[in-house]
């Protein structure tokens, strides 16, 4: 449920509801707009009725049921969209943010020409995998902790916040020592236990979308984040199984305005493992900006030949530079910056 306090509401009146929301067991969740709060209850249903009968006091407008199931990420318990800075950098707001840097961190200078790179081209966060979910147990698996570091390192070198993914439950504590970003791959969407366990340290989580999951599902794999008491999740499309074959996976664009609606919560989009090939990268970059995705993750490298992994779908940081030249003007024509 949510509660919709009146337009005025003072601070004493917002702690006095939620107060009286905690003693009845619920947990609450503050969401200031410019007119209104909404505090968004969360706990068991069974005492939900008497939520109802808050409604009588002077300073609630209305206790309203949320219909969906997820209820933290819906929009009806938070309308406007989410904003948040990571070291400087905007996220979900008017300026779009850009991702970039190698599927794999493979050795100190390789990463650090790749983040040189991406830095000149003008993306906002550097993106590598220290540990690494292959589908092949032979196939290159991340340099793990040593990876980490030379990812600080890179960071400190560029100035760039950095997003690297954590697999398990037990390795969180080590990557948000080294990361700004802890992201969450799509074959750990439904990983609960890792999901509780990012909810708790305290680093925003970039969520990428299953490749069989429903948007459903994936706003339910959201909510145990901010269940948790993380409020900064940022969503990734980066493609969904089908069909077809010609591409490595189907870019799901659909899913960002209908993701857009349900929930306040921002959305990149990953064109290079949406399409698994470098030279449909640019295209589908501008298609995700267009149909309003907050951003985009794209994987950058050096020598895309001689990758560990990934190379296929690869820019080289040249062609990273080209295609950011192109997506300002298209930023502008869609009323946002980059």
């Amino acid at each position: 449920m949510i509660i919709v306090l009146k337009a005025g509401a003072s601070e004493a009146d917002i702690e006095d509801v939620s107060r009286r929301v905690r003693d009845l067991g619920f947990k609450t969740h503050l969401s200031r707009g410019e007119e209104r709060t909404i505090i968004g209850v969360v706990g068991d249903d069974r005492a939900k009725e008497q939520l109802l009968a808050l409604q009588a006091l002077e300073s609630v407008e209305n206790v309203v049921r949320i219909l969906q199931p997820f209820k933290l990420a819906s929009r009806e318990a938070h309308p406007e969209s989410t904003q948040f800075r990571i070291h400087g950098v905007p996220i979900g707001g008017k300026q779009l943010v850009v991702m970039a840097g190698p599927c794999s961190v493979e050795s100190r200078p390789q990463l650090l020409a790749v983040a040189e790179g991406v830095k000149a081209g003008g993306a906002h966060v550097l993106r590598g995998g220290a540990f690494k979910p292959r589908t092949s147990p032979y196939a290159f698996q991340g340099l793990e902790e040593e990876g980490l570091k030379l990812l600080h390192e890179a960071s400190k070198a560029t100035g760039l916040p950095v997003v690297t993914e954590v697999m398990e439950p037990d390795k969180v504590d080590v990557v948000a020592e080294h990361a700004d970003i802890l992201q969450v791959g799509a074959r750990n969407i439904q990983n609960f236990s890792l999901l509780k366990r990012v909810a708790e340290c305290g680093k925003p989580v970039l969520l990428k979308r299953g490749m069989s999951s429903s948007i459903q599902e994936w706003l339910l794999s959201a909510e145990y984040v901010l269940a948790g008491g993380n409020p900064n999740v940022i969503l990734c499309e980066r493609g969904i199984r089908t069909f077809e074959t010609s591409t490595r996976f189907t870019l799901d664009l659909n899913a960002i305005p209908v993701v857009k609606k349900l929930s306040h919560l921002p959305v990149l989009v990953d064109p290079s493992h949406g399409t698994g090939h470098w030279e449909y990268v640019s295209a589908m970059a501008k298609a995700g900006l267009a149909a309003g995705a907050d951003g985009l993750i794209i994987e950058v490298h050096n020598n895309p030949a001689e990758a560990l992994s990934d190379g296929p779908q690869s820019l080289k940081p040249d062609k990273f530079g080209k295609l950011m030249s192109e997506l300002r003007p298209l930023a502008e024509v869609l009323g946002r910056s980059l």
